[in-house]
């Protein structure tokens, strides 16, 4: 035992949307996973494909999956046979479908379990690195060796420390099971079609984090306590972990503080317990976090200020990338350090945080930037992609035009309202903020310049940006409108000027 102790909270009794979270003794979020039931192309998922393109400038194919999006399939992935329009293969996902792209699929096939990863047609025999005992790495090699099947790769997991042959065994006869289904199924179903589905989130989760930490599991769904309590013994028969089932009135994630937790992940700011703080921007090519001290001024010199701030920021990073799922290129802005000891300490200490990622991580230094380059695989789904969409006003950009553009790109419509029609008043709709501001600033000004009366009618829940003319004629025409729109619907606030 290491000392720590940590409990999986199961969110499980919406079948729509699973979630799964690990916390810490403290009750931090330290794990979280998400599924939805309608989520296309998982990573894991085998599908019988057929090639719809084959793009030789790209040196790549698409695939039709039959669910979703084509696949993308890199050609060097494919060895000693030409990929061709029409032709079937069998494709794994190794990258989950994402934002309008479809998954990358590849025909080198894994099969994960408690222990180890078997690979069809593979001839490797692996340890996990992460294994620290050269003894021990050795001695799980020689088992491996002997229990690979011919045709098959090997790579020993993490977990697998300590296992003996009887526990590694029993996985390479579970897998090889697997995959002779997994065969069989192929030959039985035309392309495209899925032919393997990972095990459900739980499962896997199980299979992957119950570790000796791992002291309760907390279910609110009555129907899997038996197949969790099943799971918890195959796993670890000499182990008491209690398996508890929720049963209060509240929701599971609302008693836990979670729900909160979990908004904050969405978050671009992330707060530190000195006060300094991360911002985190995502883009496509890459994510850019900036380190800023905020309110933490420190207690001795800038330089020791410095430092902390970074070393904290540092622990931090590791655990919103692991938390957020974020993959690929990742660059952090600490701040400048003078000294060269501390941007190797601050390196070191980042390297050392990654050891423990099951997504492999690697640091590469500062650049003459000041800059931190990171880079960390891409397993799942970021958090962002999976819970959040590109907004609907700002066309994605996340930011929309300030009130005084608005009002500008208003008066520019009056004005051509103005120049085709001899109206004598008019009435303009647009988003509440921007017609407040509008009359405060520009209404007075507009109706003498134009020569006609001008109202500005706030209308709650209309998009920010946009706006319309409801009404123009006579004064008596448009003030008429106005009294039906007040009578009709009590919320209608319409802004005239002082003068009116």
């Amino acid at each position: 035992m290491t000392g720590r102790s940590k409990k999986i909270i199961a969110n499980l009794i919406d079948p729509e949307e699973i979630r799964i979270a690990i916390i810490d003794e403290k009750g931090k979020l330290y794990e979280f996973y998400i599924e939805r039931m309608l989520e296309h192309q998982r990573t894991g998922e085998i599908y019988k494909a057929r090639v719809d393109s084959v793009l030789k400038g790209m040196n790549s194919a698409f695939l039709n999956l039959g669910d979703g999006k084509n696949g993308f399939l890199y050609l060097d992935d494919v060895k000693n046979i030409e990929v061709k329009q029409g032709m079937e293969m069998l494709v794994q996902v190794v990258k989950n479908a994402r934002k309008g792209k479809g998954a990358r699929v590849s025909p080198r096939i894994s099969l994960a379990g408690r222990y180890m990863v078997l690979i069809p047609y593979g001839h490797e025999t692996g340890v996990s690195k992460r294994i620290a005992s050269d003894g021990e790495r050795t001695r799980l090699r020689g088992m491996a060796k002997e229990l690979r099947p011919q045709g098959f790769g090997i790579i020993i997991r993490t977990v697998a420390e300590g296992c003996d042959m009887l526990e590694l065994k029993n996985d390479v006869d579970a897998l090889v099971a697997q995959w002779g289904a997994i065969r069989r199924g192929a030959k039985q179903n035309g392309a495209p079609c899925l032919v393997h589905r990972d095990t459900g989130l739980l499962e896997r989760v199980l299979r992957d984090e119950l570790t000796d930490e791992i002291d309760e599991i907390v279910i609110d769904s009555e129907e899997e306590k038996s197949s969790t309590e099943a799971i918890v013994r195959r796993f670890f028969p000499d182990k008491e972990i209690e398996v508890n089932l929720f049963r209060g009135k509240m929701p599971l994630f609302d008693v836990y503080g979670l729900e909160s937790q979990i908004a904050e992940l969405q978050s671009r700011k992330v707060w530190l317990p000195s006060g300094a703080y991360l911002v985190i921007d995502q883009t496509e090519a890459l994510t850019v976090i900036d380190v800023n001290t905020g309110k933490f001024v420190g207690s001795k010199n800038l330089n020791d200020t410095v430092l902390k701030t970074n070393m904290e920021a540092a622990v931090e990073i590791a655990r919103q990338l692991r938390l957020r799922a974020l993959g690929g290129i990742v660059v952090v802005d600490f701040i400048d350090m003078e000294k060269e000891e501390n941007n190797q300490a601050l390196v070191k200490e980042l390297q050392e945080l990654f050891k423990s990622d099951r997504c492999k991580a690697r640091v590469y230094g500062v650049t003459g930037l000041g800059l931190v380059e990171i880079t960390r695989k891409r397993a799942r789904t970021d958090l962002r992609a999976a819970l959040m969409r590109s907004c609907p006003y700002c066309g994605g950009l996340g930011t929309v035009p300030c009130e005084e553009s608005v009002a500008l790109q208003i008066k520019r419509f009056i004005r051509k309202i103005v120049l085709s029609s001899k109206s004598e008043a008019l009435l303009v709709e647009c988003s509440e903020g921007v017609a407040e501001y509008i009359c405060e600033t520009f209404l007075e000004l507009w109706e003498e310049e134009f020569e006609r009366k001008i109202f500005i009618r706030g209308r709650p829940g209309m998009s920010w940006g946009k706006f319309r003319l409801e009404c123009q004629g006579s004064l008596h025409q448009v003030e008429h409108r106005i009294s039906v729109l007040q009578k009709r619907e009590g919320w209608a606030v319409v802004h005239r000027s002082p003068s009116a």
